[in-house]
């Protein structure tokens, strides 16, 4: 397991993206204590006992009865727990039968547009920029046909005109759409009146969200039908909305934070939970394929960015990383207005659950972001997935599908793309038949 990292930032010329990245995170000390299904019952008994015993914890304390505010040690219905072991502990735990796997907990950072941003970095979107363009003049010298070229207008953004929001009757009411990300500014004009459950995972820290990644993704995901000022930029507008803080005011949070995060969405009601968030690590980890298969048991779907690590300009089509890697979580890849695949989108890779699911708008996407700034443009598989959320929510309130059903609705509604489905999955999300 490895840290999840959210590039986030202001305006810019070229596509640059944000939501997974590099791996830059530290470990906590702690560990993750992946629980066998026999110990999870209708009681925490089992499992307490259990993690007491590895742990030598006098009181493990569960979600189930934790205080308001506190961090239990059991996230029970995920079947996590999480805990300090010393070596000797740490080796009693790896060889209990009734674990699955003992993980160690890591910190997640969030990458900022400032001083910590290379200028190699940055050239390297620029000259992304440059490979697609020069592709696309190419299939017309060629004589191949003119790629589809969507782009913002003053009442739509292409992303919602591509996946075919602007035609879609649903408005995902009655739908619950959790994303788990820096926060909210709860203070934006835009979700004025809207119905916002909310909650902090990260200590000393409220729900207001000062780095702009979190508004950004809530805003696509269930942004206003008729926004204060400029274009429509949000897809399921009537939505209930669960905004989770698993990542700080600096960007960093804890895997148990994201682990708490996604049992609260799925204990307040979440039909849909949105992950822009991830790490380039090549092997799935139990602890979040723990966490999938339970919310898909529970009819909550779980959407999570495939990630940021590739360079296709330069050869180089990354791989899918944690936890979107879980064979029970779904991954989301980046296209452009020319439906074209982002040049930092990640590819499929040979894990089980590492493949591509589906695809949504990710570069020069337009949304919310705090105020006094109030609107941006950012790009990355960050902004693909709460396409992706919002769209569910969609289908799910004209279908009633939930969990598994509704990834299948997903991928079946999808647009076949010229693309491999390598790097696309099912094709390009979509809210009416494509």
């Amino acid at each position: 397991m490895s840290d999840r990292t959210s590039i986030i930032g202001g305006d810019m010329t070229e596509p640059r993206p944000t939501g997974p990245a590099r791996p830059g995170g530290t470990l906590t000390g702690r560990y993750l204590l992946v629980l066998g299904d026999d110990l999870l019952g209708d009681d925490d008994a089992a499992a307490r006992t259990c993690v007491q015993e590895l742990t030598g914890l006098a009181d493990v304390t569960s979600s189930r009865d934790a205080p308001a505010g506190a961090h239990p040690v059991l996230l029970a219905r995920l079947g996590v727990a999480v805990a300090e072991l010393d070596p000797e502990r740490l080796r009693t735990a790896r060889a209990d039968p009734r674990l699955v796997a003992v993980e160690p907990e890591r910190v997640q950072r969030a990458l900022g547009t400032g001083p910590g941003v290379s200028a190699e970095y940055l050239r390297g979107f620029a000259d992304a920029a440059t490979f697609l363009r020069d592709r696309a003049a190419a299939g017309e010298t060629t004589g191949a046909p003119a790629p589809a070229q969507f782009a913002d207008t003053d009442q739509l953004t292409w992303g919602l005109q591509a996946t075919g929001v602007d035609a879609a009757t649903e408005t995902g009411a009655g739908i619950g759409v959790a994303v788990l990300d820096t926060g909210l500014d709860l203070g934006h004009p835009d979700f004025a009146g809207r119905d916002i459950e909310s909650r902090s995972f990260v200590d000393g820290q409220q729900v207001q969200d000062a780095q702009g990644h979190g508004t950004h993704c809530v805003g696509t995901a269930c942004g206003p039908l008729a926004p204060g000022s400029g274009r429509r930029y949000g897809v399921a507008h009537e939505a209930r909305i669960l905004v989770g803080k698993v990542l700080g005011d600096d960007g960093s949070g804890t895997d148990a934070g994201i682990l708490e995060g996604i049992e609260w969405a799925i204990t307040s009601g979440a039909q849909i939970v949105s992950l822009a968030l991830g790490a380039d690590l090549d092997e799935v980890s139990a602890a979040y394929e723990n966490a999938g298969r339970r919310a898909l048991d529970a009819g909550v779907l779980i959407i999570a960015a495939a990630g940021n690590n590739a360079e296709r300009s330069a050869g180089n089509v990354g791989f899918v990383g944690v936890p979107a890697n879980s064979p029970s979580i779904m991954a989301v890849g980046a296209v452009d207005a020319a439906l074209a695949i982002a040049d930092f989108s990640a590819a499929s890779s040979a894990v089980d659950g590492g493949q591509v699911d589906i695809a949504g708008p990710g570069v020069d996407v337009y949304s919310s972001w705090p105020m006094p700034q109030r609107n941006d443009t950012i790009s990355g598989t960050s902004m693909a997935t709460p396409h992706v959320s919002g769209i569910a929510a969609l289908l799910s309130q004209r279908t009633g599908a939930r969990g598994r059903d509704l990834w299948t609705g997903l991928t079946q509604a999808a647009q076949r793309l010229p693309l491999p489905s390598g790097d696309v999955g099912a094709g390009l999300v979509r809210a009416v038949g494509g």
